[in-house]
C-alpha cells in the first residue's frame, strides 16, 4: 500500500513538473511573439535602401540575404569617442529621413543616443571591434538581414535587389530594435509581415 501511494505521489510530482515547464515555455514564446507584434504595430516606420550582396551569397533556402546602406556606418559619424581597445560592442545609429524617402545615418555612438525629433535610433547587434581610424566604416547588423519568402519566389527578388529596386520598410521600437514590416519592389509593397 505504501509503495502504491509513493508511486502515485511520484507520478503527481512529474505531472506537476511537466505542467510548470509547459506553462513557462508558453509564457516565454508568447512574450517573444508579443514583443515582435508590438514593434510591428507601434514602432516608428523607416524605409531602408538595400545594397547589392556578393553573388555567392544570394539565396539560402527560402530567404533573401539583405544588405543596407546603413550597415556600413562611417567612423566620422561617431560621437562620444571611439573605443581604442578591441572588444564586444554595440553601436547606436541615429537615422534621418532624406528627400528621396529613404533613411540614412546621421549620427552614431557606442553609447545610447538621446531621442531627437524627426529621427529614429537603431541599436546594432553586438559585434567585435575597436581602434577604428578616421576614414573607416564600421560594419554592423541590425537583425533584419534576412527576409523569408514563399518557396521558389526568391530569384525575382534577388534580381530586383541587385538592380537596386528593392527597399525594406522597417518598424523600430523606442529601444532601437527593428522588425521588417514589408518588402517593397519598384516602390510597391510586395510582401507584408503579419502581426502574429
Amino acid at each position: 500500500m505504501n509503495s502504491l501511494m509513493a508511486r502515485l505521489q511520484s507520478g503527481r510530482g512529474y505531472l506537476f513538473s511537466a505542467i510548470i515547464v509547459a506553462g513557462l515555455q508558453t509564457v516565454i514564446l508568447g512574450t517573444i511573439i508579443q514583443s515582435r507584434a508590438s514593434i510591428l504595430n507601434n514602432g516608428a516606420e523607416v524605409l531602408l535602401k538595400t545594397a547589392p550582396v556578393d553573388p555567392r551569397d544570394f539565396l539560402r533556402g527560402d530567404y533573401v540575404v539583405l544588405n543596407y546602406d546603413i550597415s556600413s556606418v562611417p567612423v566620422q559619424t561617431v560621437s562620444g569617442g571611439i573605443p581604442a581597445e578591441p572588444g564586444e560592442r554595440t553601436l547606436w545609429v541615429r537615422l534621418k529621413k532624406q528627400e528621396d524617402g529613404f533613411w540614412t545615418v546621421a549620427e552614431s555612438s557606442f553609447h545610447q543616443l538621446p531621442p531627437l525629433p524627426e529621427t529614429v535610433i537603431l541599436r546594432s547587434q553586438p559585434f567585435y571591434g575597436g581602434g577604428f581610424a578616421a576614414g573607416d566604416s564600421i560594419r554592423v547588423e541590425y537583425g533584419i538581414e534576412r527576409y523569408y519568402v514563399p518557396e521558389g519566389e526568391g530569384k525575382p527578388i534577388e534580381e530586383a535587389r541587385n538592380n537596386g529596386n528593392v527597399a525594406i520598410s522597417v518598424r523600430v521600437s523606442p529601444a532601437g530594435s527593428a522588425q521588417i514590416r514589408s518588402l517593397v519592389v519598384d516602390g510597391k509593397p510586395v510582401y507584408d509581415e503579419p502581426l502574429y
